[in-house]
C-alpha cells in the first residue's frame, strides 16, 4: 500500500471548508400583523408577499467572525399590510488556517447558506402562528447576491470599501 492518499481523497481534503460554527443564534425577531383579525377573515386575496436579503460579517475575534442574515418578508393584501416579519439571524463562525483572502467570500456565502435553513424556519413559524400559512422561502443563491453587492459596490466609487478581514 502506498502513504499517498489517491485522487479522490486529496479532492474531498481540498474541498472541505475550514470552519467552525461555533454559535447561531437569533439576534432580532420582530412579527406584525397590524390588520388582524380583518385581514383573515375567509374570502380575503391571497397575499403578494416581498423578501429582502442582506447579509452583513464582521470580525469579533482572532479568526472569529459574526456574519448575520436579515431577512424581511412584506405581505400586502390590497393596499393594507397582512404581515411584516423581520429577522435577524446571526452565527459566529471561525475560519482557521483559511488564507485571508478567501475569509470575505465564505463568511458572505458558505456562512449565509448555512444559516439560511434555521432562518427560514423561524418564518415560516411565525407565518403560521400568525395565522396564514407557513411562507416557505425559496433557496437563495448567495454567491450571486454577493457578487450583484460587489458590482453595486464597484459602481458607487463615493461608496467606502468594506474593511478587509
Amino acid at each position: 500500500m502506498s502513504d499517498q492518499p489517491s485522487n479522490g481523497a486529496e479532492q474531498t481534503q481540498a474541498s472541505s471548508l475550514p470552519m467552525h460554527i461555533l454559535a447561531q443564534y437569533v439576534k432580532d425577531f420582530s412579527f406584525e400583523n397590524p390588520n388582524a383579525p380583518q385581514s383573515l377573515l375567509p374570502n380575503q386575496p391571497q397575499p403578494q408577499v416581498n423578501i429582502g436579503v442582506d447579509v452583513q460579517a464582521q470580525a469579533v475575534g482572532e479568526d472569529i467572525y459574526e456574519v448575520v442574515l436579515q431577512l424581511r418578508c412584506e405581505a400586502r393584501q390590497g393596499e393594507g399590510v397582512a404581515f411584516l416579519a423581520e429577522l435577524t439571524y446571526g452565527g459566529l463562525f471561525q475560519l482557521p488556517g483559511l488564507p485571508q483572502e478567501h475569509h470575505r467570500p465564505v463568511l458572505m456565502i458558505e456562512a449565509p447558506r448555512m444559516l439560511f435553513p434555521f432562518a427560514r424556519s423561524i418564518i415560516s413559524t411565525a407565518t403560521r402562528e400568525g395565522g396564514y400559512p407557513p411562507l416557505m422561502i425559496n433557496p437563495i443563491d448567495f454567491a450571486d447576491l454577493y457578487h450583484r453587492q460587489g458590482q453595486a459596490a464597484a459602481a458607487t466609487a463615493e461608496q467606502p470599501q468594506q474593511p478587509p478581514f
